[in-house]
């Protein structure tokens, strides 16, 4: 388990704050705290507040993902998905929601519109080299599978 601190930006005190939904689920559910509906039209975007702020420690980030079911039923995803949350930034959570499908999208307060998920960060010291090792796979990409 990692503790992680959290705020409710004042007057979201009636929202449920982020929660897995099964019992293995990775991601945690993000509601909407928009104060009144929020429309988005197709091929159109809107920042969405969550109401929420989080103290991530030192060494982790959080990567705010769309969900499933509204991109299915609506054609709503993120539009930088997946956005991440660094462990420095102590500021409101939102979400830029992306209507990709045929007709406008209504965003009410309380509704789940993202999932986050906490994921530790690997730091990075780079050792430039001439040459790299070489795999059965090498330079092979986007397709190289012919699948």
């Amino acid at each position: 388990m990692l503790l992680v601190e959290i705020k409710r930006m004042a007057g979201n005190e009636d929202l449920p704050l982020p929660c897995m939904m099964s019992e293995q689920a990775a991601g945690m559910d993000i509601c909407a705290a928009v104060t009144t509906p929020v429309t988005i039209k197709e091929g159109e975007w809107a920042l969405i507040p969550s109401g929420i702020a989080i103290a991530l420690p030192d060494g982790f980030e959080a990567q705010i993902r769309p969900r499933s079911g509204l991109a299915l039923r609506h054609g709503v995803g993120l539009l930088n998905s997946p956005g991440t949350v660094d462990s420095d930034f102590r500021g409101e959570i939102k979400i830029i929601l992306i209507n990709h499908g045929k007709q406008p999208f209504v965003v009410n307060r309380g509704e789940r519109i993202a999932q986050m998920v906490i994921n530790a960060v690997c730091k990075v010291v780079w050792q430039e080299v001439a040459e790299l090792g070489t795999t059965p796979r090498g330079t092979g990409g986007f397709g190289h599978t012919a699948r």
